[in-house]
């Protein structure tokens, strides 16, 4: 894919796919990460199964969207360990590329489970940029060695680019929701102390916040609990 068209095609079309996912008026971060893992297993060249990995510390990994029990697996040898590729590109931002598992020698304890637990020979991994503190790895695998070549390379950095975006995008619009959600329930229950105990809304909102502080109970959850306990008494 050394040809400047293709990868313009490429990218374009990698651009269309993720646009077409994300711009979905149903699809939420859930969905968008499970969708990208099976469109990167799909588009990549050489690519069988795809995962994704995701670390919010250097000792606990996540997999939220798997195509196959085989990246999960994986996963859970490198939590076992703290090493192995998709980590590697996760908290190294860059490409790892293990184009034969039973040659490379760079993940050792890693590379034994793997061969004794799983068929995969071959992976290229590349880092997902996430906004906040978690890092990631888009992963591709193959149960044959020699499976990623140039082509895989650029097509899984492109992909991996516009994933960043959807994904980012796709979970500030959900934060954005459920922050919405909240106001509206704090503005509930809000208004029914105002009405009960006959004070302002500042007031109502800083006896919420002393309830919240005294019972070490986030305030939203103070929230929902006044609105649904009236809803039921309602009820």
């Amino acid at each position: 894919m050394s040809d400047p068209a293709g990868v313009e095609v490429t990218h374009l079309r990698v651009a269309e796919l993720v646009q077409g996912l994300h711009n979905r008026p149903d699809t939420d971060s859930d969905t968008v990460v499970a969708e990208l893992a099976e469109l990167a297993a799909a588009e990549i060249e050489g690519a069988q199964y795809a995962g994704i990995t995701l670390t919010r510390n250097a000792k606990q990994i996540e997999t939220p969207a798997a195509t196959h029990h085989w990246p999960l697996l994986l996963d859970k040898i490198q939590q076992r360990y703290l090493e192995g590729p998709c980590l590697t590109a996760a908290w190294e931002e860059k490409t790892v590329h293990v184009r034969n598992l039973e040659t490379d020698e760079r993940f050792p304890n890693y590379r034994r489970d793997a061969l004794a637990e799983t068929p995969i020979r071959s992976i290229m991994a590349f880092q997902l940029f996430i906004a906040g503190e978690t890092l990631g790895a888009l992963n591709v695998y193959s149960e044959q060695p020699e499976a990623f070549g140039d082509e895989s390379r650029t097509l899984g950095l492109i992909f991996a680019a516009h994933s960043s975006v959807a994904w980012n995008s796709a979970r500030r619009e959900e934060q954005f929701r459920q922050a919405l959600s909240s106001r509206d329930v704090i503005g509930q229950a809000k208004g029914m102390i105002m009405e009960r105990y006959r004070v302002d809304a500042v007031q109502a909102f800083e006896l919420l916040r002393k309830l919240s502080q005294d019972s070490n109970v986030p305030l939203i959850k103070i929230a929902t609990s006044l609105v649904s306990d009236a809803q039921a008494s309602a009820d």
